[in-house]
């Protein structure tokens, strides 16, 4: 027998503050090269949407991420993310529990968007805002929240805005403009708009762009993206199917143009330099991220009444 995290497992057992301290830990071990990571695997189904298998090991526990992402699911009444985390031993193999994969990418997400943001804004920031009222979007303004920080909440479907903001303690944001003028701006859309087309920022922004997680998606021009000061989850990751992969591509950006969160945070590469930098953070989603998420998760398991699959 297994222990199976649902969502609101997930959710009950990774407070979105925990979540932060988790992420920025697997990042610093991951740039110290304590934990590994094999590449994102994608199987394409588009236009619908595409798989992804996503491996990572690290404190003594193996994960796989098997994930979706169909863009269009919501309008049936389905999840956008669905899919199963797998959490074993690295000492024997044995197969220690499965987690919802949709509740654990959003806890992650917002940490990541979040940890992002604080890392790399401005020390004065005053404002904070999220466009994309999805599920992770949710999660990044919870996380916000959690973090002390009010944010600004904008959304296509006003009535979703509403109630996210409602449910996490933030504000609809008056306009899409007034969102995006944002000291601490996070995005989380599907990618299929860009959202910030050249000379939008203004000096000083941070923006963690979260939506551009697959070839062909964009929230960002590739003009505006080379005004600023870059940063990523992963290089390899981020330069192939991320926001950078079109800038990369056009041969606007290489990679000492760009560096990883975990080297920031591990004090090896400079992160912001000056408040008049405009700064932003390309998140694929990696599976270290994951792998912190239901580490936290599993120190509940106890306390937890956890329905238990049979293998």
């Amino acid at each position: 027998m297994v222990p199976l995290f649902t969502a609101q497992h997930v959710y009950d057992a990774v407070p979105p503050e925990r979540a932060v301290d988790a992420v920025r830990d697997a990042f610093v071990a991951y740039a110290r090269g304590e934990w590994t990571m094999p590449p994102k695997v994608y199987v394409h189904a588009y236009p619908a949407g595409d798989f992804r298998a996503m491996p990572a090991l690290g404190s003594g526990h193996a994960l796989l991420k098997w994930v979706t992402s169909f863009p269009g699911n919501p309008a049936k009444g389905m999840p956008t993310v669905m899919g199963v985390v797998l959490v074993s031993s690295a000492e024997d193999g044995r197969l220690l529990a499965l987690l919802d994969a949709g509740a654990v990418t959003a806890v992650r997400t917002g940490a990541a968007a979040v940890l992002a943001a604080e890392t790399l804004g401005r020390a004065d920031a005053e404002t904070a805002a999220v466009v994309g009222a999805g599920v992770n979007g949710e999660a990044a303004a919870r996380t916000f929240a959690a973090r002390g920080r009010e944010a600004l909440v904008w959304d296509v479907d006003e009535a979703r805005a509403r109630a996210v903001a409602e449910r996490v303690g933030a504000r609809v944001a008056a306009s899409r403009e007034e969102a995006l003028g944002a000291d601490l701006l996070v995005t989380v859309t599907p990618g299929r708009e860009v959202l910030l087309p050249e000379g939008s920022l203004r000096p000083g922004q941070h923006v963690s762009l979260m939506g551009a997680d697959g070839p062909g998606k964009a929230e960002i021009a590739v003009a505006e993206l080379a005004r600023g000061r870059l940063f990523c989850d992963d290089w390899e990751q981020a330069s192939h199917g991320g926001e950078l992969a079109a800038a990369v591509e056009a041969g606007v950006i290489g990679r000492a143009d760009v560096a990883q969160i975990g080297d920031v945070l591990d004090g090896t590469a400079d992160g912001r330099t000056s408040p008049s930098d405009i700064t932003l953070f390309d998140s694929t989603g990696l599976a270290l991220q994951d792998l912190a998420v239901a580490l936290v998760a599993l120190e509940s398991a106890d306390r937890l009444d956890l329905p238990q699959v049979p293998l």
